[in-house]
């Protein structure tokens, strides 16, 4: 048996299994010993970092989770600012609580800088195999093991697989086994997880056909242009010339929506065939016609994967309807009569872990040094995996090194927010980010994403010299300007009162005000001065919701607590606190089924 030794081992070379990689290689430090102490285990090198889906990144809260990841010293953002060929900030005209920046990259240029980055990167070492097992001693992981034979010893695992465990593609009613299309799938570490204790269900995804953008009519669709001023991902990336590519959208008819519900006969969503839960914010096309019959239209995006490629993505077409369905419902779409399908629609299944199975360091609760990321997790998008695949690397890294783990709190990030749910509620569909499921939005904005977790990205030691005294630079600008609106006034009030009006904007002020005319700041540090401005009201209320439930999170429980013991607490309350353990009394209240009196009967016991 051929044998290695590492400090951590990844499983999977997604976007979750990128994060963790890097983080962890970046974090365990160089070797007194020659080679590398982190591995990443996966099928396909070539294949690493690639845009399964849809080649964007970003969209509403999932733009936040990536800036969060750029603050904390994560790779995505600089990848996707390397790459990206349109940006557009969503939700421009509501307030900043809800706008979220979304860039259409180069699917292949993203996946090879990804690829690059990984390379270059001292101490990690990258092993083309499929994992087939958990090795254990006691109750910590000892090694993975590969269908090639060769064993990797290790004293952390990060299990990032995606969509390969036992995956199965549908296209009508063929099937076959695969992580996606043209790529095995990893038939039996589901069986080595299974074995070491952990519960594993069933979920399901799709993707839509891909056609040749040369065959489109685009006289009959309505072009979306980039923005002008486009937000960059990263906030160290420099400004200069950005993409020019449009996007276009176009429309499924009345017409398409009948062929459709003739032939859901045939398809397997409908059939029987597929019985795995799909996401339920982007339904397949055959699903959105059934469950919204009255809806004559639905919007398709047709997004370009590359400078260099006439493929196009045709976003909103989700299906695994039979091909010659597929075929007849693109061809009737305004614009599309003559398209030339280059890849049909497919849907797959897929084996995860329900999450409240780990604990919100993302290691699992049955092995000690087992973390799990991504969609294993029940998740959906490669912002949500990328963001796990960080956290998971950071703490797996941190628990080698002796050091306290990194959680992050629901007032401190879309990411803490992301990994509360999981642990805390679970899933039983994909879950995908919505600025909806954060009570805090208004303080979680992209603008603010390095202000809030740059220095505990810092204090892990992932970010560098350089994006720290950015960070310290801005602070100052910001700091002096609020003094300096706070000490200006005309006619009686502060330039801080008046342009919290909504009708008074800066260049407004400016205009009358020859001091802030003259205040050299930049541009992103005007934007927190404004911002924080307008809504210093709203933004005191939030603040003190958030310290009323910081008090919550401060009870903690201890983990070994024996809720069977805890007298007069409900049978159902019990059962849910022993499966979830949740580590503070804030955490307790937000597993459903456990209402006031429970928490009440807790407190009580906790101070016994």
């Amino acid at each position: 048996m051929n044998e290695d030794a590492f400090d951590i081992v990844v499983v999977g070379g997604g976007h979750a299994g990128c994060e963790a990689a890097l983080a962890a290689a970046r974090l365990v430090g160089s070797s007194t010993r020659l080679g590398a102490r982190v591995a990443l285990v996966t099928i396909r090198a070539d294949t690493i970092a690639q845009m399964s889906c849809n080649p964007a990144i970003g969209g509403l809260a999932k733009g936040q989770m990536v800036r969060e990841i750029d603050a904390l010293g994560g790779q995505m953002a600089r990848t996707t600012d390397a790459t990206a060929l349109q940006y557009r900030l969503l939700n421009r005209s509501k307030g900043p609580a809800v706008r979220s920046p979304r860039a259409q990259c180069d699917r292949h240029a993203y996946a090879r800088a990804m690829q690059e980055t990984l390379r270059g990167q001292t101490g990690l070492e990258i092993i083309e195999d499929v994992a087939c097992d958990i090795e254990t001693a006691g109750d910590r992981v000892a090694a993975v093991r590969c269908e090639s034979g060769r064993r990797l010893a290790t004293r952390a695992a990060i299990v990032t697989t995606g969509t390969f465990l036992r995956g199965v593609l549908h296209v009508g009613t063929k099937m076959w086994p695969g992580g996606r299309i043209g790529e095995p799938a990893a038939e039996n570490l589901s069986a080595g997880l299974a074995r070491l204790g952990l519960v594993l269900g069933r979920l399901k995804t799709g993707t839509p056909p891909r056609v040749d953008g040369r065959t489109l009519d685009y006289a009959h669709m309505q072009e979306q242009p980039p923005d002008p001023d486009p937000v960059r991902f990263s906030f160290g990336w420099p400004d200069g010339p950005f993409p020019n590519v449009s996007c276009w959208i176009t429309e499924t008819t009345p017409e398409v929506h009948e062929l459709i519900r003739a032939n859901l006969d045939r398809a397997p969503l409908y059939t029987g065939q597929i019985r795995s839960t799909g996401p339920r914010y982007c339904p397949s096309l055959e699903t959105k016609i059934v469950r919204f019959a009255d809806r004559r239209r639905h919007q398709v995006f047709l997004e370009p994967e590359g400078r260099d490629t006439p493929v196009v993505y045709c976003n909103g077409l989700s299906t695994s309807l039979p091909e010659d369905v597929q075929d007849r419902v693109v061809h009737g779409i305004p614009g599309m009569e003559r398209a030339a399908i280059l890849r049909y629609g497919y849907a797959i299944e897929y084996d995860f872990v329900p999450p409240t199975q780990i604990q919100p360091t993302l290691e699992t609760k049955a092995v000690r040094g087992l973390y799990l990321a991504g969609q294993i997790n029940g998740t959906s998008g490669y912002e949500e995996a990328a963001g796990q695949g960080l956290l998971a690397g950071i703490n797996a890294a941190r628990a080698l090194q002796g050091r306290p783990p990194i959680v992050l709190g629901r007032d401190q990030a879309y990411l803490g927010v992301l990994v509360d749910d999981l642990v805390t509620k679970g899933t039983e569909e994909p879950y995908r980010m919505f600025t909806s499921l954060a009570e805090y939005r208004l303080v979680l904005r992209h603008d603010n994403a390095d202000r809030r977790l740059t220095p505990v990205g810092r204090e892990v030691g992932l970010v560098a010299d350089e994006a720290w005294r950015r960070l310290e630079a801005k602070e100052r600008e910001i700091a002096e300007t609020r003094a300096l609106l706070r000490r200006v006034r005309v006619e009686g009030r502060t330039l801080e009162d008046l342009l919290r009006r909504p009708d008074v904007t800066w260049e407004s002020l400016a205009a009358d005000v020859p001091d802030l005319a003259a205040l050299v700041i930049s541009p992103e540090a005007r934007e927190q001065v404004v911002i924080e401005a307008k809504y210093a009201g709203y933004l005191v209320r939030q603040s003190a919701q958030i310290e009323r439930a910081r008090k919550m999170e401060d009870r903690l429980i201890p983990p070994e607590l024996d809720y069977a013991a805890v007298t007069h607490l409900r049978t159902e309350a019990r059962e849910k606190l022993a499966r979830v353990r949740p580590r503070s009394m804030g955490q307790a209240a937000r597993i459903a089924g456990i209402g006031p009196s429970d928490l009440a009967v807790l407190m009580i016991h906790l101070k016994r």
